[in-house]
């Protein structure tokens, strides 16, 4: 079966699908939105596929395979587009975590695109003059919060080894986009609204966001972008070079160290300086499959691998989807995992971390002994665990705050290769600042504000040059040395809750993608309930309750993307919640 999708119909269905799901913001800042759980779309194809959250986005990426590119090549076309049509979640201002399956060689491997902290940022960049740490918001808005951008070094360095395009003509759809314009998506006009006077502090974003009377755009509203435009055909002829270097570069470095009222200390060093690092992919069992994901400085491989493997102990496949038990073990299995990463995990080049202890079985069976009993685990009994080490560094508690932006895309081609990528400029609208027509991440906010915890270090505290945790977790999973699904989600810290739990029903519970993809969630990470209100999930909150959780009804800003590889070909889906489509051929 064959899915062809125009350009007009994505259009449709961008303003269609938005329009069902745009919900009120939270007050602290603009959420990427999530709503009740229609069920998602199934799409079948036989040769290739690419789910993304954006429309465009998909089609370009479908374009570029169909006529011959491969999956790194429609990786390029996807997230140039992305940066353009859905700008509060990711783009060239950004980072990325990119893991890769490559058929001919049947190896994996994961590029780490994560921003870094510059030179001139002390562990003290995020505490006040009293040496109290600073509100978040007021972290944020500035200058004070962007690292070095690591996408777009990324986007070449994986196009130079595996892609086959010509670069320039991977940049070629989203500049030909931002030179005619594009339709604001419902979505992106009920973010900019909810944004309130944050989105319009400076110069760039107000005169994009809001027309000359002060108005955020509406949905339907034709957006140009020749900043945009010219930015990509700066890259199509000058690389990734002149992007950290001239114009570009130094137009990056002024707004951030000029921002008013919250300047920052990035430099055109940094920018020169960057570098995207290739790394081993971490790699999970569970039952008989290998869970394959990004390490650190991403949290998401091992803290999946640690709610799966806690779990594993358990009948969870007997006791189902609807039984509060099965929600007791995956919720205090999260919270179990969630303690052992604020202790634990950080950027692996700048101290040992202990990865492989953290997902030993052994390690694991213990840590899943503690939820032999039938109530939720009392908070002081949650706390991190003492996995095997091959040394005696200690390390004290460092808790982040992460936001629920970002974007994530799966692609798999012709030829059996396959991406799964987050990617993202981590609050939506990142650092609210904007030059050469895209916007400023405010990774650096990934950092513990904390230094110490009592006399103990903060492994995740700022450094010059540190990438700061996170908790994106694009993951391929792989039975018999073949990869079986790629997926991965957006929303901060809930990523990793959002991609255990669809793996859990894909795996145990034998949900078909378009049910992993849409099915109501229950997170818990710090030892609240997350529950997801409007959804069959709230069934469950007296239930949880009787066994000692607290518990909170919210959105749920999950954006799950998943391909499945079957004998026959593919079946894919994107979350209803947002706006994505998967598309294939």
């Amino acid at each position: 079966m064959s899915f062809r999708f125009c350009t007009s119909f994505l259009v449709s269905a961008a303003l269609v699908v938005g329009s069902a799901h745009a919900q009120q913001a939270s007050d602290t800042t603009a959420p990427e939105r999530a709503t009740g759980t229609k069920t998602a779309s199934r799409v079948e194809a036989k040769d290739f596929m690419v789910a993304a959250a954006n429309p465009l986005a998909a089609e370009a990426g479908r374009k570029v395979i169909a006529e011959g590119g491969n999956a790194v090549d429609a990786v390029v076309a996807v997230q140039t587009v992305l940066g353009l049509v859905e700008p509060q979640s990711s783009g060239l201002g950004g980072g990325s975590f990119l893991v890769y399956y490559d058929a001919a060689s049947n190896k994996m491997t994961t590029f780490d695109g994560r921003e870094t902290a510059p030179m001139e940022a002390t562990p003290k960049l995020f505490l006040d003059d009293k040496g109290q740490p600073l509100k978040f918001m007021d972290a944020v808005i500035g200058g004070r919060s962007v690292g070095t951008p690591g996408t777009v070094r990324l986007l070449e360095d994986v196009h130079k080894k595996y892609g086959k395009t010509p670069w320039a003509d991977l940049l070629k759809p989203a500049e030909t986009l931002a030179t005619d314009g594009f339709q604001v998506s419902p979505r992106l006009a009920s973010l900019i609204a909810s944004e309130g006077e944050r989105l319009k502090k400076y110069d760039g974003p107000r005169g994009y966001f809001y027309d000359a009377s002060g108005a955020a755009l509406k949905a339907g509203t034709v957006l140009k972008n020749p900043a945009y435009a010219e930015t990509l055909k700066t890259i199509a002829t000058g690389g990734a070079d002149a992007f950290y270097g001239g114009p570009i570069a130094e137009a990056i470095v002024k707004t951030v160290r000029e921002a008013s009222g919250n300047p920052g200390v990035l430099s055109l060093t940094d920018l020169a300086n960057y570098r995207t690092k290739e790394r081993e992919p971490v790699c999970a069992q569970y039952r008989a499959l290998d869970i394959c994901g990004m390490g650190p400085p991403s949290s998401g491989a091992v803290a999946v691998g640690q709610i799966l493997g806690v779990v594993e102990n358990f009948d969870i496949k007997a006791l189902g989807p609807d039984n509060v038990e099965s929600w007791r073990l995956i919720g205090d299995a999260q919270r179990l995992a969630f303690a052992d990463r604020e202790r634990y995990l950080a950027d692996p080049d700048f101290m040992p971390l202990p990865v492989k202890g953290l997902l030993r079985k052994d390690y694991l069976a213990t840590r899943a002994s503690l939820l032999d009993g039938d109530k939720a685990l009392a908070a002081d009994v949650v706390k991190a665990g003492e996995p095997e080490w091959d040394h005696a560094l200690l390390f004290g508690r460092g808790p982040t705050l992460e936001m629920p932006s970002t974007s994530h895309f799966v692609i798999v081609d012709k030829q059996g290769n396959v991406v799964s990528m987050t990617t993202t400029i981590e609050s939506g609208f990142g650092s609210r600042l904007m030059t050469n027509g895209f916007l400023l991440n405010n990774e650096l906010t990934d950092f513990s504000f904390n230094t110490h915890d009592g006399s103990l270090p903060v492994a995740n505290r700022v450094e010059p040059g540190k990438r700061p945790r996170s908790s994106m977790a694009p993951t391929i999973v792989m039975k018999d040395g073949k990869p079986l699904l790629a997926i991965g989600s957006p929303g901060g810290s809930q990523i990793i809750g959002y991609v255990a739990q669809a793996l859990i029903a894909y795996i145990d519970w034998g949900m078909p993608v378009e049910k992993i993809v849409s099915q109501p969630h229950l997170i818990n990470r710090f030892g609240t309930y997350d529950i997801e209100a409007g959804t069959d999930a709230e069934k469950l909150a007296d239930p949880l309750k009787a066994i000692g959780f607290e518990v909170k009804p919210g959105e749920m800003n999950s954006g799950l993307h998943a391909i499945e590889i079957t004998g026959t070909g593919l079946v894919g889906s994107a979350d209803p919640r947002r706006e994505g489509v998967a598309v294939g051929e």
